[in-house]
């Protein structure tokens, strides 16, 4: 097992797992409550909501900025040779504010995409819905990623191991939220 490739992989997606925690933590720390409106503004398909009162333009707009963020930090640590050697991308020549746009919104567009899926199957929020809660957010980011940066694209390895490791990395931020309560959550 390359420890490195693995190490590269999810250095690569941090962005994502940042974007993926932003919402719970902007929830409880009441930041942007003004943003704090459904997606859906309420409204049903088929005698559910499209993804319920949850699913919040606070936790799409700065779950994006995280992702952003994130990304423009990497770019400042890409000029130490350790990052660099990490990094599946050059920082310095990537559009960075695009890369971190695909991955952080990306990331909650997946979790967004299996939410409204939750609700077709009248899973209510929060409740449990392995394996697709914990690979969501993981699928957005492979799409955007992948159509977007053709000519740069990440091997299909790193993404099944991202998909590995990011399923228990998941289910263990879950639970660390739920005890330190900025998860509803424990799985």
């Amino acid at each position: 097992m390359d420890w490195i490739f693995i190490l590269r992989s999810l250095y690569f997606f941090l962005p994502a797992y940042f974007a993926n925690m932003a919402p719970s933590v902007a929830k409880r720390f009441r930041l942007a409550e003004f943003l704090a409106k459904p997606i859906d503004i309420g409204k049903q398909y088929k005698g559910s909501p499209f993804f319920g009162s949850h699913k919040t333009w606070r936790g799409i707009i700065l779950g994006t900025i995280a992702g952003i963020l994130v990304v423009w930090i990497q770019k400042i640590l890409y000029e130490f040779p350790f990052f660099r050697y990490i990094s599946f991308y050059n920082y310095q020549e990537v559009n960075i504010m695009f890369l971190g746009f695909l991955i952080g919104f990306g990331a909650l567009l997946g979790d967004l995409f299996f939410s409204f899926l939750k609700r077709r199957k009248n899973i209510k929020p929060g409740a449990s819905w392995v394996p697709f809660d914990q690979i969501g957010y993981i699928l957005g980011p492979f799409l955007l990623v992948n159509l977007f940066f053709k000519s740069q694209r990440i091997d299909i390895y790193a993404w099944l191991w991202i998909l590995i490791f990011s399923f228990f990395l998941h289910m263990i931020g879950n639970r660390v939220g739920f005890w330190l309560k900025v998860s509803d959550s424990k799985i």
